[in-house]
């Protein structure tokens, strides 16, 4: 009887297991959607670093976003770090540079705790660095991690704050955390038992690749340490990050699913200062149990029993107060937060979810549905074959999510000459047979993006009175702007016509409009954000990735704040500016009916009042349609601007009073209370 009772629990685990998958595969992505970020993530780092060489720094996209997560409220984690400086372990490795060339800098362990380090300056220095950068100790120069942290975020154009080794700022509703830092070629000879316990996982080449690239140092110091405030951490992120790469779908899940449980149930509702646990922890509890073989097969039927040993580890970590580190397992992550009555207190309250067993996931408000549908019919076959679980529009969706919006395409302080590097760049890197279908397609886009900005920069720098100059320069932009709306999506055309605008050809620019709204109106558009796909599938399914961004796809409008697009949006691109927001992101509908008005007022004045109405209608009653949350700010910042130019002023006026009483998404507030005190004038 017994046994049946117990076969009957474990179909029962494995059927919630199933389920639990297929909330995961809806809330994380199936194996092909992630692989999907991670090649877009890919080409965009290496075309951006390849760029950015005469710059001398690398950046790379970490943490949850790097690893290829993409849930609601990710922060985006940034490595910065120069490539002229080189940073040694010991004297010896120091042959492989040039001093003249390369400042050199050696990692001093020997009065650190496990995982932290000083560095000592090798090269000269002069007493002014010495002063801003630099603690002086037994006669030598370290670089101190408190004063490099100080005068990254000091930054003017970061306007950040301190966050652990970053400087954090917002973008828009998205925190970015910018962490500048060293990287060190060599692998820490404290990690080196690491590689002596990678019998089976990762695999011997991952393990080659991960000790090749080294590590990196970033400003923090341990808070137990005997120099707290000049200490360097020993960063693994890169190391990591291919780690997560090497796990299997249900392993990447599992992980997941940790972090979900962190987010929604310990860590909710608490202030940053009273979260002892953090995805770190969940991240490390994932990679032991994974190489120490706890679990004999990572499958979806057995994705609860994964979860459940990790889980059990963190309670053990806990009881005990020692987290070690997976690389340098000297280095307890709990040393200097959980102790005491804060680690008593946690034990207790993940010890009563251990006592609940695993019902306690019905608290996880992301997979909580899921559970109440199949728990109770542990005789339903659930369906866990990605290849057949319809997620065919959700891909669609979160591929042009990725390829339109990914962080590493060029967005500002790009001149002719970076334009003309990003286009040498991506002709080269375009013809490798190595690129997926993917990778290809983000190399169209970014091709699109910067002959877009190309084409109205060559417009801004180019000042001449020579009428075959300024002729031939008209020329190359128009066709610059053509060419990027073939290789972009149908909203593309818009900035086309805002070129028409600018050069006050309203005629022109009207037709392009005409254009655009015939090709919105189609039932097979799908608009970022939301989507209308009922003939998508239908009428685009089976062609090329290329041809349905083309012909289906709408995304916003992306102005950067150093292009001037048009004038009458010049205040909210420098109020965007000066809030360090790179770009203003305008619903393709909000924008066209804004330069519909604009141009009508210069040809056709009766039509004016038509295209105002309709502007005025979507603002008021769109359910957020075409107009996501996130977009409000700017769309009553323009229905204003509108009203305002059309002599309206009592309008304008309650117009601007509606944005900022929006989310400030853009972070326009500063234009929109001059453009209020110009009303509060007129009227």
């Amino acid at each position: 009887m017994d046994s049946i009772r117990s076969s009957q629990i474990e179909i029962a685990i494995q059927r919630m297991s199933e389920s639990v998958f297929v909330a995961m595969c809806h809330k994380v992505g199936t194996s092909r959607l992630v692989a999907m970020r991670r090649d877009v993530m890919d080409i965009s780092d290496t075309v951006g670093n390849q760029v950015s060489k005469r710059e001398k720094e690398t950046v790379m996209l970490s943490g949850s976003q790097g690893e290829g997560f993409r849930m609601e409220g990710s922060d985006v984690d940034m490595m910065i770090w120069s490539n002229d400086i080189r940073v040694i372990w010991d004297l010896s490795q120091s042959q492989y540079y040039s001093p003249q060339r390369n400042p050199l800098i050696l990692c001093d362990c020997s009065d650190s705790p496990p995982g932290f380090t000083l560095l000592y300056l090798l090269s000269p220095i002069t007493e002014r660095d010495s002063q801003i950068l630099c603690v002086k100790m037994n006669n030598k120069h370290y670089i101190s991690s408190s004063k490099f942290k100080q005068i990254t975020c000091s930054q003017s154009h970061l306007n950040s704050t301190p966050h652990g080794p970053c400087a954090t700022r917002t973008a828009g509703m998205i925190e970015v955390d910018h962490a500048h830092c060293f990287a060190n070629d060599f692998w820490p000879p404290s990690a080196s038992s690491w590689i002596d316990r990678c019998h089976s996982w990762p695999l011997s080449h991952v393990v080659n690749d991960i000790v090749k690239h080294g590590c990196h140092l970033v400003a923090i110091g341990h808070s137990l340490g005997r120099h707290e405030d000049h200490e360097w951490r020993i960063s693994f992120s890169l190391a990591e990050q291919k780690l997560v790469y090497a796990m299997n779908h249900c392993q990447f899940l599992t992980y997941g699913l940790l972090k979900l449980f962190l987010s929604e149930i310990i860590n909710n509702g608490l202030s940053d200062n009273e979260k002892l646990l953090c995805s770190y922890h969940m991240k490390t509890a994932v990679f032991w149990v994974i190489q120490q073989k706890i679990i004999s097969h990572w499958c979806p039927q057995n994705l609860l029993k994964c979860f459940w040993v990790c889980f059990k580890l963190i309670l053990k970590w806990v009881y005990e107060g020692v987290c070690p580190n997976f690389f340098i397992p000297g280095n307890n992550m709990f040393l200097s937060k959980i102790h005491g009555d804060k680690q008593n207190e946690l034990f207790i309250r993940l010890h009563g979810l251990y006592v609940e067993g695993l019902s306690f996931l019905l608290h996880i408000p992301s997979i909580r549905s899921y559970i109440i549908i199949f728990l109770p019919i542990p005789k339903l076959s659930i369906c866990t074959d990605e290849q057949t679980l319809n997620f065919e529009n959700e891909f669609d969706r979160n591929l042009y999510a990725e390829i339109i919006y990914d962080y590493a395409i060029p967005n500002s302080n790009l001149d002719i000459q970076g334009c003309t590097t990003y286009l040498h760049t991506i002709e080269h890197m375009i013809s490798s047979p190595l690129l997926t279908q993917y990778q290809f397609l983000k190399l169209q886009r970014l091709t699109a993006n910067v002959l877009r900005g190309t084409a109205f920069i060559l417009r801004m720098e180019t000042y001449t009175n020579k009428n075959k100059l300024r002729y031939r320069v008209d020329k190359m932009s128009c066709h610059m702007l053509k060419l990027a709306a073939k290789f972009g999506c149908i909203t593309d055309m818009m900035y086309i016509a805002m070129y028409y605008y600018k050069t006050l050809r309203y005629i022109k620019a009207l037709s392009i409009i005409e254009m655009i709204k015939v090709k919105l109106a189609q039932p097979k558009v799908m608009y970022i954000g939301n989507i209308y796909t009922e003939m998508y599938t239908e009428v685009i399914g089976g062609q090329s990735w290329s041809t349905r961004m083309r012909q289906a796809v709408a995304i916003d409008i992306i102005l950067q704040y150093d292009i001037h697009y048009i004038n009458e949006l010049i205040p909210e691109q420098q109020s965007a500016r000066q809030n360090h927001n790179i770009s203003l992101y305008i619903p393709p509908f909000i924008l066209l009916y804004m330069l519909e008005i604009l141009c009508y007022r210069h040809v056709d004045t009766m039509r004016v009042q038509t295209a105002l109405d309709d502007l005025q209608t979507l603002v008021h009653y769109d359910q957020g349609w075409f107009i996501p949350t996130l977009s409000r700010d700017i769309s009553w910042q323009i229905l204003g601007i509108c009203q305002q130019v059309t002599g309206n002023h009592q309008a304008a006026l309650y117009s601007y009073q509606q944005s900022l009483r929006q989310k400030p998404t853009n972070n326009i507030q500063t234009a929109t209370r001059m453009r209020i005190q110009e009303m509060m004038y007129s009227l």
